[in-house]
C-alpha cells in the first residue's frame, strides 16, 4: 500500500474516533454533572515501525512519521453551571469534591446531584443507587429534615453527614457509565473548609453545544479530507497500473 494512503487512513480513523467522542458529548449536553471527553492525539510512527519491521531513529525513510492517532480520551473536569431547580433532593457541589454512591457493593463517585427518594426515604440516584454518608451507610430522609451547606442533614432520627470525597488526582478516576467514576486509587474525605453544597440546585453538563458543534464541523472536514486523499491515491495507482499493463 502507498505510504500516503497509510497516513490518510490513520488520519481518517483518528478523526472518526474524535467524532464519536464529540457525538457522545453532544448527547449529554443536558445531563446533570456530565464531564466531557477530550480525545488526545499523538504522532504515529511509520507503518513499518508500527509493525516491528523497522526501528525508529534508524535514519531510513521510515523516520518521516506516520501521521497521527488517538492516544486516549481524557476527561475535562471543569465545573458546569449551577441551575436552580427548587427541588429539595437536588444538590450541587460548589468547587471541589464528588458525591459517593454505591453500585453493586462498590463505592463510586459522581458530580450529578439529581437525587430522589424511595418509598422508605432512602436517597438514591436516578438509577437507584444509594447516596452514602461519610460512615458508608445510605442516607435515609424521614420526617421533616433540614440540610446545611456543609452537607449535614438533620432529621428527627438524628444527624447524617453527606459523604464528599476527593481523589489525590483527577487522573485517578475512570468513567464507568451512568455518569459515575471509579477511583483507581484511594480517595479521602473532602476537607471541611471545602465542603459547600447547594440544595435545590444542579450542576449542569460541562458540555457546550456551540463548542461541540464547531468541533464536529472541523472534525468532519478533516475526515473528508483524509478520505479524499485515499481516493486520490487509489485513482493514481489504478491509472499507473493501467498504463503499465498497456505498455506490457
Amino acid at each position: 500500500m502507498a505510504y500516503g494512503m497509510y497516513i490518510s487512513a490513520e488520519g481518517a480513523l483518528a478523526q472518526q474516533l474524535r467524532l464519536e467522542a464529540i457525538s457522545n458529548n453532544l448527547a449529554n449536553v443536558d445531563t446533570a454533572g456530565y464531564k466531557r471527553d477530550v480525545p488526545l492525539f499523538q504522532a504515529r510512527f511509520a507503518e513499518a515501525i508500527q509493525q516491528g519491521l523497522a526501528q525508529p531513529n534508524a535514519g531510513t525513510v521510515n523516520d518521516v512519521g506516520g501521521g497521527v492517532m488517538v492516544l486516549d480520551n481524557a476527561t475535562d473536569y471543569s465545573p458546569g453551571p449551577l441551575k436552580n431547580t427548587a427541588i429539595d433532593t437536588d444538590f450541587a457541589i460548589r468547587g471541589r469534591g464528588f458525591f459517593v454512591v454505591e453500585r453493586d457493593g462498590e463505592q463510586l463517585l459522581t458530580r450529578a446531584g439529581n437525587f430522589q427518594t424511595t418509598a422508605d426515604g432512602t436517597l438514591v440516584t436516578p438509577d437507584g443507587y444509594p447516596v452514602l454518608t461519610e460512615d458508608g451507610g445510605p442516607i435515609v430522609l424521614t420526617g421533616p429534615w433540614q440540610f446545611s451547606e456543609d452537607g449535614v442533614i438533620t432529621s428527627p432520627d438524628g444527624v447524617q453527614r453527606l459523604a464528599l470525597a476527593e481523589p489525590a488526582s483527577l487522573g485517578d478516576l475512570a468513567k464507568v457509565g451512568e455518569n459515575l467514576f471509579r477511583p483507581l486509587a484511594p480517595v479521602g474525605d473532602l476537607a471541611q473548609e471545602f465542603r459547600s453544597v447547594a440544595q435545590g440546585f444542579l450542576e449542569g453538563s460541562g458540555t457546550s453545544a456551540v463548542r461541540e458543534m464547531t468541533d464536529m464541523i472541523e472534525t468532519t472536514r478533516a475526515y473528508e479530507a483524509n478520505v479524499n486523499m485515499i481516493k486520490h491515491h487509489d485513482s493514481m495507482f489504478g491509472t499507473l497500473i493501467s498504463r503499465v499493463l498497456r505498455v506490457g
